[in-house]
């Protein structure tokens, strides 16, 4: 539950799927006297709901989200109805060249105390010298250049150089090429790295969108391997098989998804 907020503070609103995440941006908040927390909210058709309500004066804003992501959420408010944003990412150094380019604050996680506290600045006098209206223009041209792009996946070659997973309360980044294979459980991602696993909030079909055709190959409606580390097809029985992994695990390969696996194997010779 919220306080309403002072007339003589700043309203403050949090948007990030992690709750660690939010949790360590309160904490960072902690001690500005002029900072009120009105809201905060762990996904994007919430977020909406509670922006139109509380109207914060700044928004710390996760970009990558399931579902609604943040800039979803800013096409479906209103300009007036719009905060001056700080954006928190884990984009790489090609995607942050947008945000620097239009001029809109971000933080790149896991956050740095001395770069929050410059970001915060910025957003202060932002909304004391009532320049919003330019603020929005820019987050508009920031929207409109990442139309119809994932926005994970602006590498140079068009796929994920990097994969981030919040994990209780930790952020890996993990390369493509250190994934052995990947299965959905329940409105999870698990990766399968080197023996351990971690959880993503994610769907299958977006997950399979930012990674590399030739390298990922979805063997089974709710797994997908990573084809450098295939040693062998086994068969199984009735004409179907088991994908075997270099570390020896065995997956189920799908009827369905037969062809398609055996197509890019053959690729590969």
């Amino acid at each position: 539950m919220f306080n309403s907020p002072s007339a003589s503070s700043l309203r403050v609103m949090i948007v990030d799927d992690e709750p660690a995440a939010r949790r360590g941006v309160k904490l960072l908040l902690q001690g500005e006297r002029d900072i009120e927390v009105v809201g905060e909210a762990g996904e994007g058709e919430s977020a909406v709901r509670l922006l139109k309500k509380y109207q914060p004066d700044i928004l710390f804003l996760d970009v990558q989200m399931p579902g609604l992501d943040g800039f979803g959420v800013l096409k479906a408010l209103e300009a007036h109805e719009r905060p001056v944003v700080i954006f928190a990412t884990a984009f790489n150094e090609h995607a942050l060249k947008a945000f620097e380019v239009h001029a809109v604050d971000y933080l790149l996680k896991p956050l740095d105390d001395d770069r929050f506290k410059a970001a915060l600045n910025r957003a202060r006098e932002a909304v004391r010298s009532r320049s919003t209206l330019a603020l929005n223009a820019k987050v508009d041209q920031l929207i409109a250049q990442f139309e119809g792009n994932a926005v994970n996946d602006l590498d140079a070659g068009g796929f994920n150089d990097r994969i981030m997973v919040k994990s209780a309360g930790e952020i890996f980044f993990l390369k493509p090429s250190e994934i052995d294979w990947i299965e959905a459980e329940g409105d999870y991602m698990k990766f399968h790295v080197g023996g351990k696993s971690h959880l993503m909030r994610e769907t299958m079909a977006r997950l399979e969108a930012r990674l590399d055709p030739k390298r990922f190959v979805r063997i089974h409606r709710s797994t997908i391997v990573n084809l450098d580390g295939v040693r062998k097809l086994s068969p199984s029985f009735a004409g179907e098989y088991v994908v075997v992994l270099a570390d020896g695990t065995k997956l189920k390969l799908s009827r369905g998804y037969q062809d398609r696996l055996q197509t890019h194997l053959k690729g590969l010779l």
